[in-house]
C-alpha cells in the first residue's frame, strides 16, 4: 500500500524541497501544495523508471549537496566577472569526460549537476553512456577542468550510486 502511494519517497521529499525552496513564501499552503506534488508526480512518474532508487549514502548525497550549492554561488561570481570583464578575458570550449558512473539516474545527476553550475554545460552524452561532452565558458585547461569535474561530483555520486543495481 505504501509504495503505491509513495512509489519513490526520496523524489517526493526532493521535489517538496525543490517547491518550497523555489517559493520564497514558506507559508502552510505552499507546503502542502509541495507535498501534494512531491506524491502525484512519482505516482504518474513511476512506470518511466526502471527501477526503484534507494539512498544508499546519505552523509555522502547531503555533503554532495552542500559543495554543489557552495559551488554555485562561487561560480555565479567568477561568471560575472568573466562577463563584466573584457572578452579577450574569455576563452570559451569543449571538453569531454570520460565517465566512470554507470548509474543512470547517477549520470543524470552528473549531467544536471554540471548544467547548474554557471559557467559550464552539459552537451552530449555518448550512446554508449561512456562519455559526456561539456561547454565552459571559461577553459584554459581541459585537463584540469574535466578532474576537478570528476573528483568534486562524480566520485561521490558513484559512492552513491554503486551500490544500486543497473
Amino acid at each position: 500500500m505504501i509504495n503505491r502511494v509513495l512509489p519513490h519517497p526520496i523524489l517526493t521529499i526532493f521535489l517538496c524541497i525543490g517547491w518550497m525552496t523555489l517559493n520564497t513564501s514558506f507559508s502552510m499552503g505552499h507546503f502542502v501544495l509541495g507535498l501534494l506534488l512531491g506524491v502525484i508526480i512519482p505516482i504518474f512518474t513511476s512506470s518511466f523508471w526502471e527501477e526503484k532508487i534507494t539512498l544508499q549514502k546519505p552523509l555522502v548525497l547531503f555533503k554532495f549537496f552542500l559543495v554543489v550549492m557552495w559551488d554555485i554561488v562561487v561560480s555565479n561570481v567568477v561568471v560575472a566577472k568573466l562577463i563584466l570583464g573584457k572578452n579577450e578575458n574569455l576563452h570559451p570550449g569543449f571538453a569531454t569526460i570520460d565517465l566512470d558512473i554507470e548509474h543512470p539516474f547517477g549520470i543524470s545527476i552528473l549531467a544536471n549537476t554540471i548544467s547548474l553550475t554557471p559557467g559550464t554545460v552539459s552537451c552530449d552524452l555518448s550512446k554508449d553512456r561512456k562519455h559526456l561532452t561539456l561547454h565552459f565558458l571559461d577553459l584554459k585547461d581541459p585537463q584540469s577542468a574535466t578532474a576537478h569535474i570528476k573528483n568534486r561530483y562524480e566520485k561521490p555520486l558513484m559512492e552513491v550510486f554503486k551500490l544500486c543495481s543497473k
